[in-house]
Parts: structure tokens; sequence; C-alpha cells
């Protein structure tokens, strides 16, 4: 009976304490001093033993310049626990606050001296405590300590943090690249912490520091974690055929395939640099261990890319290209990835949309498709009847894969293809349905688009309910997505001159800088980013307008400085902006930072 009173003391009492803690800090945080410290000595009371109920009470009457009362408070749990560091600290910023800055490092001094051989734990807070105060020496020299005196400890995260924040770029990446021997699956935190001090310069101050510190660790204890590391920093300088000699390497001391290299291949590409993608590919396709699939994996990568970065006049290689890969491999099952990318270069970039379409479906005739693959076949098809304008044939199409692949991302990408079909047709209403059930898509990408073009719907069908300007814009989409870039900036043109001040007049010139910039014709870019910056500056788009103005000057027209500005701007005015980390990160670039 006793031990269940004491359960229902426990439980009733717990709760009202953490309440009354959080209703102190609260106190604090408004600067409502003398509340806190009445809340405080109460929670005090009732548990003395309790660390945060001290510190909470010592702090509300250093706050209040009640410094008597806070050091007697401190100097009485001392003389019960002489050997608590985390005290000794406490006593010591308590002198630092009244200007004592000598008693206060005596205190300091005592607390390292009397930490010896504590446990993990022990360090940890102590550390912490030196932190919290801003003494990261000593708080480096406790990590440091507590790691000798306990072996298995572990506080590499703790002292690379400490170390990026003095400056000392090399320990901060050597007590990293330790973390990362102890923990590989902390790779991924670790590039991120990395990617606040390495740029794309290979000779920015901390890439150059890493580089050295890379290159030295291999040669004194290889190991395959140090390539992996240097591939990397190979890639953000975006010097793929130096990550590629370290993907090699990595490939043959580590029995995971050729992965690696096809992913290094895929972000060359992403850069445009296809001439380092095609011989990283060719690597694969000469490797004797590659499979069949491996190599048809590079055949896709690197045809894929050509066509999408190639002219007219390079047409007729690439076909050779695919034939020669189809008379190697066959037109089956296994090669349906790379006949459906031959049916979009066809369609697409050939005009040859009936071709494409009989290919496609002679392939679903055919062969014995899964479910996936048959799917993926029809979405193509449905994209080519869009190409066509045969809008109706194009919908039953996605509507199939969408019933074939319920909930599955493909249905979701189907079912937004649905609504962009509509929304080309002038079918708003209907566009606007789709569009509502996506904003909710686990595909945050889908989702986003899906937003994107509901709100452009949505907006400028209030503001004009025969949506005139809304059906010239989305004829301009389209013109757009059938890649006749002159006649959709004509039709973007028609929405600046005829609707002048509708809301749809800032996507207009939005739409038609992309395309200019597609056309080469960068001064005409710019001028309508300009207009976007200097009339719509309240609008959603004045950041899409800072940042690609921004990327126009740094890329194109060689005027970093006023990128700085544009990229300056976007960061202190607009950090909600999707583009916020990329316009940060290439901001510091140009400034010539070399840490964060």
């Amino acid at each position: 009976m006793r031990f269940i009173f004491l359960y229902i003391v426990l439980f009733i009492t717990i709760p009202v304490c953490s309440q009354s803690e959080q209703l102190a800090k609260n106190y604090m945080q408004q600067g409502a001093y003398e509340k806190a410290l009445s809340v405080y000595q109460k929670l005090y009371k009732r548990s003395p033993n309790r660390i945060n109920y001290l510190l909470g009470l010592v702090e509300s009457h250093q706050q209040l310049e009640q410094f008597d009362e806070a050091e007697e408070i401190l100097r009485e749990r001392i003389e019960q626990n002489p050997n608590n560091s985390q005290l000794k600290v406490e006593l010591g910023h308590h002198y630092e606050l009244q200007g004592n800055s000598e008693t206060a490092k005596m205190y300091y001094d005592k607390a390292i001296k009397s930490f010896s051989n504590g446990n993990s734990n022990q360090a940890f807070s102590l550390a912490q405590t030196f932190e919290r105060y801003s003494l990261l020496d000593e708080a480096v020299l406790i990590y440091e300590k507590g790691m000798i005196a306990n072996p298995g400890s572990n506080f590499n995260l703790q002292l690379a943090k400490i170390y990026g924040e003095q400056g000392k770029l090399e320990k901060m990446f050597n007590s990293y690249l330790s973390q990362l021997k102890v923990k590989p699956n902390y790779k991924s935190l670790i590039q991120r912490n990395f990617s606040q001090y390495i740029t794309d310069d290979p000779l920015n101050e901390a890439n150059i520091i890493f580089r050295k510190l890379l290159i030295k660790k291999l040669q004194q204890h290889p190991d395959i974690i140090y390539n992996e590391m240097l591939s990397w920093l190979f890639v953000q300088q975006k010097e793929f055929k130096k990550a590629f000699i370290q993907e090699k390497a990595i490939y043959k001391r580590k029995d995971k395939g050729l992965d690696g290299i096809i992913s290094l291949a895929r972000i060359a590409i992403g850069e445009k640099d296809i001439k380092s993608a095609t011989q990283i590919l060719d690597y694969i396709l000469e490797t004797p261990t590659a499979t069949d699939d491996m190599k048809l994996t590079a055949h896709k990568v690197i045809l894929k890319a050509k066509t999408e970065l190639s002219t007219k006049k390079e047409y007729k290689a690439i076909n050779e290209q695919y034939n020669l890969v189809f008379d190697t491999y066959g037109k089956s099952r296994e090669t349906i990835g790379l006949q459906i990318d031959y049916a979009h270069f066809l369609a697409f970039n050939q005009d040859r949309k009936k071709e494409a379409i009989d290919f496609l479906k002679r392939l679903l005739d055919k062969e014995k498709l899964s479910r996936f693959q048959s799917s993926r076949a029809k979405m193509k098809i449905a994209d080519v009847f869009v190409l066509d304008q045969k809008f109706n044939q194009a919908l039953i199409y996605y509507t199939q894969v969408q019933n074939a692949l319920k909930n599955n991302f493909l249905a979701q990408d189907a079912r937004f293809k649905v609504a962009k079909t509509s929304y080309y047709k002038g079918d708003f209403a209907w566009a606007q349905t789709q569009l509502d059930v996506l904003k909710s898509s686990t595909s945050q990408l889908i989702a986003n688009d899906a937003m994107e073009l509901s709100l452009i719907i949505s907006d400028n069908s209030l503001e004009d309910s025969t949506q005139t300007a809304l059906k010239i814009f989305a004829k301009g989409d389209l013109l757009a997505f059938q890649n006749k870039n002159v006649e959709a900036i004509a039709k973007y043109e028609e929405i600046i001159t005829n609707h002048r001040g509708e809301k749809i007049e800032d996507e207009a010139f939005l739409r038609q800088a992309k395309l200019y910039e597609k056309e080469g014709q960068y001064e005409k870019a710019k001028v309508n980013y300009l207009k976007i910056i200097e009339f719509y500056k309240e609008d959603i788009l004045v950041d899409d307008a800072y940042f690609w103005l921004a990327e126009l000057y740094v890329n194109v027209l060689n005027e970093p400085e006023k990128a700085k500005e544009l990229y300056e701007k976007l960061i202190f005015n607009h950090a909600d902006s999707i583009y916020f980390v990329r316009a940060r990160k290439k901001y510091r670039t140009l400034r010539g930072d070399a840490i964060n």
C-alpha cells in the first residue's frame, strides 16, 4: 500500500515540477527574473539535488545582480561536493560576470585539475559547461583528456565542431575523419559539415588543407575511406577525371561493383561535362568483369546525355549508336529502358512522332513486360501524344498507368501529367482537381510542381474569369514542352504586351527569360529578370529572379560583383527561398570565405 502511495505522489509531482521549470525558463526568456527566481526557489527547495534547478536559481540571482546570494549557493554546494568540477566552472563564470577574470581563471584551472580519470559522462558534462561559456580551449582539453582516460569514449564530433569555430581547419578535418573511421555510417552527416567549408574552388584554403590531409593519410595508412573522401572533394571541385581515379581505386579494392563509377558519370553529365562522363563510362564498357546489365546502363546514361545536349547535325551519329547497341544486346525486355529512350529521341529530337509511337506499341505487343515496364512505355507513348497535341489519347494512356500502379511514384507522376495535359488543352478545372490531390504527394518534387501549377491556375482564374491570359500562357508552356522555343517566347510576349499589369505577367517574364537563356540571348534574359526585380519585388517570383540573374552574371556575363550583390539580397531578404542554401554557398565562394 505504501509503495502505491509513493507511486501516486511521484506520478503527480514529476509533471508539476516539469511544468514549473518550463514556466521559470519562460520567465527568464522574457526578462522577468524576479518571477523566475521565485519559481526556481520553490523547485530547489523541493529537489535540492537537481543540478538544473540549482543553475536556474544561480542564474536568476546573477541576472538580478544579487551576486552574493548566487556565490553563497555555489560555495555551499562545492563544500558538499568538492570533486564536482562542473560547479567550479560555474563559480569561475560567476566571477567572470563581475569582471574578475583572474579569480575566474583560477577556478577554471581548478576544474580542469580536479578532472583526472572521470568517466565519459563526466567529461562530456564538464566540456559542455566550458562550451556554454565559450571557453573553447578548456572544452577541447577536457574532451581530449576524456578520450585518453577512457579509450572507448568518442568526442570526435564535438572536437571537430570546436576546431571549426576556432578556424583550426586541419584539426577539424582530422577529427571528422577519425569519427568516420569509427562510424562509417556518419559519412553523409560529415560530408554535410564539410560542405560548410569546402567550395568548388580548388584554391580555397579549406580545399587545399583537406586534400593534403587526405593524401598524407593515404600514404601513411591506406584506407578506402580516404579514397572516398578524395573522390567527394574532387566532385565538389567539378574535377571529375580526378574523382574517376579515386573511384577506380575504390572499385579495385572494394567488392561492391561499378555503381560508384556510374554515379560519378551521372554527376558529370549533370554538370554538362560529357567528355569526362564518356571517359568514365567507356571504362565500364571495357571492364571484363562488368555485367551486361552494367554495360547497358553505361550505354543508356551516355546516349541519353548526348541526346539532351545534341544538335541536329549529331542526330545521325546518335541514331547509329543506338542501333549498334540494339545489334549487340537486342530489342528485348533487357533493353526496355534503352528502347524507351530511343523512342523519346525519335519523337522529341527528330520530330518522328508516329514512328516513335509505332515503335513503342510494337514493344508492348511483342514482349511480355512487367507492369512497371509496360507502364513506362505507356507513359512515353502519352508524352509523345501530348507532343503531337493529341491530348485525349494521351490522357487514356496516363490513366492506364495510374490504374496499373496505384500509390506508386509512377502513378503520381502520371496523375501530374494528366493535370498538365488538361492544363495544356485549356481544361483548367479538371487540372486543378488533379493538382489538389497531388499537393500532398509523397514525392516532394511532384508536390512542389503541383503547388506551382495550381497557384498559376487559381491566381489567374480569379483575376480573369474568361482566363484569356491563362490560355495564352498554357499555349506558351506547351510550345516550350515541344522544344519550339522561339514560338513559345512569342506567346509569352503576347501576355507581356496585351495583359500588362495582370498577375500572370511576372510568370511570363520568368518563363521567357529561361527560354532566352536556352537560345543564347543572354542580354534579353537579363532584362526580364531585372523587370521582375523592379516591378514585382513583393511577389513570390522575385527570389527566382535574384537567383537566376546572379547565375547569369557569374556563369555567362562575367560580372561576379553583381552576382554577389544579388546572392546577398536573396540571403538576407528571402531566407525561406528554395534557393537559399545554394545562394549562400555561392555567395561565400565569391566573397572568398575559407570557413563558415
